[in-house]
């Protein structure tokens, strides 16, 4: 069963979130090919609370880098397609219809894998991005100036 938002729990933001420990500066592609039919159906079949986050917020680099949707990706012993990824920052962005009501503990295994390749995973409800689209979108801001903060100004500039 998926837990209430941190938001209720009094925390930042309404993510889901999984601390990153990986070192960020190693660049390797985790893209996984021989998945590209597979992602192809997943985006021409989109839930609505993707269909959402990608057209308001994620499409067209409208919070300044570039998202991909339904992205194939190789973990150590499995191959996974991820809801949204911007391979810059490192951070994938997972949107949890009913069925994770009952695949919990596979969500945390996988975010662990994610972790372990360096990336860092938000995680919002359908329900959320539905209704709570604001706090969604704050949440993947914070998160994006967390990990790319904007350039600091010295005296004169």
């Amino acid at each position: 069963m998926i837990e209430s938002s941190p938001l209720e729990k009094g925390a930042r933001g309404i993510a889901h979130y999984h601390e990153n420990t990986y070192n960020m500066s190693k660049k390797k592609s985790h893209y996984a090919k021989d998945l590209k039919p597979l992602d192809r159906d997943l985006r021409n079949n989109s839930t609505f609370g993707e269909v959402i986050l990608w057209d308001k917020v994620l499409k067209n680099k409208k919070l300044g880098f570039q998202f991909n949707r339904q992205f194939p990706m190789q973990l150590p012993k499995k191959k996974i397609i991820v809801d949204f990824i911007c391979r810059k920052l490192k951070l994938i962005i997972e949107i949890d219809g009913y069925s994770h009501n009952f695949k919990h503990n596979e969500d945390v295994e996988r975010d662990s894998d994610l972790n372990k390749l360096g990336y860092k995973v938000l995680r919002f409800t359908e329900r959320e991005v539905k209704y709570d689209l604001d706090n969604v979108i704050r949440s993947i801001e914070c998160e994006i100036e967390a990990v790319n903060p904007p350039a600091s100004f010295s005296k004169g500039d």
